[in-house]
C-alpha cells in the first residue's frame, strides 16, 4: 500500500506547478494512456506465462 501512496505523491507533485492548464491536461492524459499500455503488456505477458507459451 505504501508503494501506491508514493506513486500518488510523485504523480501529484509532478503536475503541481506546471504552468499552462492545457499542457498539464495533455500530460495527465498521456501519462494515463501510458499506464494503461503498461497494464496491457503486463496482462499479455502473464497470460502467455499461464497458458504455456513456449518462449524461445
Amino acid at each position: 500500500m505504501t508503494i501506491f501512496l508514493q506513486f500518488k505523491k510523485i504523480y501529484t507533485s509532478a503536475f503541481k506547478n506546471l504552468g499552462n492548464d492545457l499542457t498539464a491536461t495533455f500530460l495527465k492524459a498521456f501519462s494515463w494512456f501510458c499506464f494503461i499500455l503498461i497494464g496491457v503488456v503486463i496482462y499479455a505477458f502473464i497470460y502467455r506465462l499461464l497458458t504455456g507459451f513456449a518462449f524461445q
